[in-house]
């Protein structure tokens, strides 16, 4: 007796998928072939990449908004992470391809610098005549060309849908800054626009609960958003008296997600049910994004995020971290382009081929913040 084998989990795959979910067996491959692995479809096998990646692994000490501010907050890791479980979770009441999900979630922030994404403005800026720099590209090349595992090839040989969804991530794309080789003219797959979505959802609903948690947003100035003043009204209602604050916290972050989630899968059904989406080349054909919420929650996200902007990420004390933070990226990089003899053996490699500020923008976003900080102390004083 054996186990399951590739082949039957494609069939198994195909049984749950709708219409418009993509199955494994319709991939359009790899750039440098190899043969298919006996026990994992694909999709499985780009997951098991990933997971092993140096920049994955690199994601743990990333900022997603606070810098060294304890252990429990989210980083880059724990947020992509969270996104894969709810991308999942939602993936399955749609019946899209939940493995494929998972892998463009675990790849989507591979590309972020340290710091967050004033690190990412801060490394455009100084890119702006070289090329410039954005974390989607810059994810692209990490898979493709930076990420070495083998030796018959660079990147991680993954499929050209995974990769795909990297560039056209986002729910309205530039057709201009996605290259040839990835159909810019095609929509993304359902379940690229259903990772955009809920990492949407996860970052509004997690930085206000590290907000919160960090001191920086009150709740008595939360009662101005409508989002949060009906969770915490429906917390408090099936709530004992006598719970303490910080779970009553925890249950109406619970409540948003949830009504934030439930109400993008319950639309997106509606819209493709209207449009009459029966099959992958339908999803490609939509002229606009087929997963989205409804428009009163879409107004009432708009100004929770508004308000996050406002009070949380240009909060004073989280714009003295990251004026410091880009601060240390500037002088590192002015550093390396004055003194290129400094830069490692195979970032120095690659400045031949490349060009001295591409290799250094390479290098910096890769560091992590602790390495950037140290770099910086090391060279800079």
């Amino acid at each position: 007796m054996t186990g399951l084998i590739r082949s039957d989990l494609e069939v198994r795959e195909e049984l749950l998928l709708k219409p418009w979910g993509f199955p494994v067996k319709a991939s359009r491959g790899r750039d440098h072939g190899g043969e298919p692995d006996p026990f994992r479809t694909d999709f499985q096998r780009d997951h098991d990449r990933l997971i092993h990646s140096k920049a994955f692994r690199r994601l743990q000490n990333k900022t997603q908004v606070f810098t060294d501010e304890g252990d429990h907050f989210r980083t880059r890791l724990t947020h992509s992470l969270e996104v894969v479980q709810i991308a999942r979770v939602a993936g399955r009441r749609l019946g899209l391809n939940t493995d494929l999900i998972e892998c463009i979630a675990l790849a989507h922030d591979l590309g972020h610098p340290p710091f967050g994404h004033r690190g990412e403005a801060m490394l455009a800026e100084l890119m702006a005549d070289h090329g410039g720099f954005e974390h989607n590209r810059q994810a692209l090349r990490i898979v493709e060309d930076l990420e070495i595992r083998y030796p018959e090839h660079p990147g991680l040989n993954l499929t050209y849908e995974v990769r795909e969804a990297i560039v056209k991530h986002g729910a309205v794309h530039d057709p201009g800054r996605i290259p040839r080789r990835f159909r810019p003219e095609e929509g993304a797959l359902l379940e690229a626009q259903l990772v955009d979505a809920v990492d949407s959802i996860a970052y509004d609903c997690h930085d206000l609960d590290d907000g919160i948690r960090g001191g920086y947003l009150a709740l008595s100035n939360l009662q101005e958003v409508p989002l949060w003043q009906a969770a915490w009204h429906e917390a408090t209602e099936a709530s004992p008296r006598s719970a303490a604050e910080k779970l009553l916290i925890a249950r109406a972050v619970r409540i948003l997600l949830d009504s934030l989630v439930s109400d993008l899968v319950e639309t997106t059904l509606a819209t493709l049910e209207r449009q009459d989406i029966s099959s992958i080349a339908a999803v490609r054909a939509a002229s606009t994004p087929l997963v989205a919420e409804s428009p009163s929650l879409r107004d009432a996200k708009q100004t929770l995020e508004a308000w996050l902007f406002a009070k949380l990420y240009r909060h004073w004390q989280v714009n003295r971290t990251m004026h410091r933070c880009r601060r240390i990226l500037r002088e590192l990089f002015d550093f390396f382009i004055a003194h290129p003899d400094t830069l490692p053996p195979d970032h120095a490699a690659r400045a031949e081929g490349m060009g001295l500020h591409r290799a250094t923008a390479d290098y910096i976003a890769g560091m992590t913040d602790r390495f950037a900080c140290d770099e910086h102390r090391r060279l800079c004083g």
